[in-house]
């Protein structure tokens, strides 16, 4: 009995595990507990193990590589149709072996600690951006019941309200005062905790030669960039750029039958937050040209054939192929480089 891929459903505490030998036989169906996984794996012959990318499959993707096994990562979305009965940890186990298989299975990237811990950063600081949105907006909102507006914008929070809580004129009782400083207080306690996490994503960006290579792509600011590193990882785990564009959602969905094409909006699958670095970025380039005289004619046409949005995505897309070219190839962002083609 020889094991050559294997489906493990993890969890916190039991996982189970299906293997299937060279002919597709389902030769194990067995559960482990959290400290048998090491034991029972490193005496495994080494085979193609599949799991899905859930919260601890880096650490265990990690963890069997050290072994000698080939991991692959998938998305929970590509399993799902391989599920024949009703879900249970067994069935799910089964499903993931049997997509682990397939010739044209989409993978995630096994990333190393420094990566995991890089994106780490990132979504504490995201979680950090969130909450003090949602502060300054509860803030403009309780204000505005005893009819006192405060423009949109977190600025005019922190430049306005101090005023207005002090402002004896308006008929702001005590109690309220005091509870809109505490609020106050928070919001700029969230503010620093923002900045304070993006100075550790600065210090790690211009210690990353790779990050500051893609810095160089107007639209790739630091942060970007570092997510992207840290994000794709080794680049040539993609077949190419467009594969990083649709990985990213940027692309756009399709629904056609019978040989009619209807491409529709972005497919907005994939990493949400790279997405939106990309595309806020795009359309801080997209400002900056229609300011300029010499504005970029690439940039120009798409916008006056469709509009800013469609060319913020059109950019945003372009600019995560450039980031794989950069990575892949090991080039150096060039404004003047045109591809070239082979002689017909």
């Amino acid at each position: 009995m020889k094991i050559t891929t294997v489906g493990i459903d993890l969890a916190k505490n039991v996982f189970q595990v299906h293997g299937i030998d060279e002919h597709g036989k389902a030769v194990l169906k067995k559960q482990l507990r959290r400290d048998q996984m090491a034991a029972f794996f490193v005496n495994l012959p080494p085979c193609l193990i599949g799991m899905e990318a859930c919260g601890s499959a880096l650490h265990w993707g990690r963890k069997l590589q050290s072994m000698g096994h080939k991991v692959r990562l998938m998305a929970p979305q590509f399993v799902k149709p391989y599920v024949k009965t009703n879900k249970n940890d067994a069935a799910d186990a089964e499903a993931i072996c049997e997509a682990v298989g397939r010739p044209n299975m989409r993978f995630v990237p096994v990333k190393n600690v420094e990566q995991q811990a890089v994106l780490a950063l990132h979504r504490v600081r995201q979680g950090f951006v969130r909450a003090r949105t949602a502060q300054a907006n509860q803030i403009r909102g309780l204000l505005g019941e005893f009819g006192l507006i405060v423009p949109q914008g977190i600025g005019y929070i922190a430049s306005r309200v101090p005023d207005l809580i002090e402002d004896g004129a308006n008929e702001l009782p005590g109690a309220f005062r005091l509870l809109i400083q505490r609020l106050l207080d928070h919001l700029k306690e969230l503010d620093r905790q923002v900045k304070e996490l993006e100075d550790k994503i600065h210090a790690w960006h211009r210690n990353s030669d790779l990050s500051r290579k893609l810095a160089m792509v107007p639209g790739i600011g630091p942060i970007t960039a570092g997510a992207l590193v840290a994000s794709i990882g080794d680049a040539k785990n993609f077949d190419g750029g467009g594969q990083v564009g649709a990985w990213l959602g940027l692309v756009p969905r399709q629904h056609s039958s019978g040989g009619k094409s209807n491409l529709l909006g972005m497919s907005k699958r994939g990493d949400t937050y790279l997405r939106t670095l990309l595309i806020h970025g795009a359309r801080s380039v997209i400002y900056r040209v229609s300011q300029r005289a010499d504005a970029c004619s690439w940039i120009s046409s798409v916008v006056n054939r469709r509009n800013k949005n469609v060319a913020a995505v059109a950019l945003a897309n372009k600019n995560a192929r450039i980031a794989w070219a950069l990575l892949a190839h090991d080039r150096q962002f060039d404004t003047s480089y045109v591809r070239s083609t082979a002689a017909t």
